[in-house]
C-alpha cells in the first residue's frame, strides 16, 4: 500500500467518524429538545396538583424521564467534543431553575396559573438552550 492509499484510507476512516458524531448530536439535540418540551408539561403539574398524590406522580415521572434521557446521552459511542460539558452544564443549570420555581411557586405563588406558565417556561429554557447550541454546532 502505498502513501496515497493509506493517507485516503485514513482519511475515509476520519470522515465516517465525523459523520456517526454529528448523527449522534442530531440525536442528543433531538432529547434536549424532548426534556424543555417535557418541562412544560412537568412544572405546572408539580405546581398546581397539590397533595402527595401529584408530588409523587410528578416525581416519579421526571425521575423516569431524567434517567431514561441520561442513559441515552452516556450510552452513545461517538459524542461531538465538549458534549458531555454541555449536556452536564444544561442539567444543572435546569436543576437550579427547577428548585428556584418550585421553591417560589409552592410558597409565595402558591396556585397561580400565570405563574406555573412562566417558570415552566424558564425551566424550559436550559435545555433548550443547550439543544439550539448543540444544533448549531452539528
Amino acid at each position: 500500500m502505498n502513501e496515497q492509499t493509506a493517507a485516503a484510507a485514513a482519511l475515509k476512516g476520519i470522515a465516517r467518524i465525523e459523520a456517526d458524531a454529528r448523527q449522534r448530536s442530531r440525536r442528543l439535540t433531538g432529547c434536549l429538545w424532548a426534556f424543555a418540551g417535557w418541562q412544560l408539561l412537568l412544572v405546572p403539574t408539580v405546581l398546581l396538583w397539590h397533595g402527595r398524590t401529584g408530588t409523587l406522580v410528578a416525581t416519579a415521572a421526571n425521575a423516569v424521564v431524567v434517567v431514561a434521557l441520561s442513559a441515552f446521552a452516556t450510552r452513545q459511542p461517538v459524542v461531538p467534543r465538549g458534549h458531555a460539558r454541555r449536556y452536564l452544564g444544561a442539567i444543572g443549570a435546569w436543576a437550579a431553575t427547577y428548585v428556584l420555581a418550585l421553591v417560589l411557586g409552592l410558597t409565595v405563588f402558591a396556585d397561580s396559573t400565570a405563574y406555573a406558565a412562566g417558570a415552566a417556561l424558564l425551566c424550559a429554557l436550559p435545555p433548550a438552550a443547550a439543544a439550539w447550541r448543540e444544533g448549531r454546532a452539528a
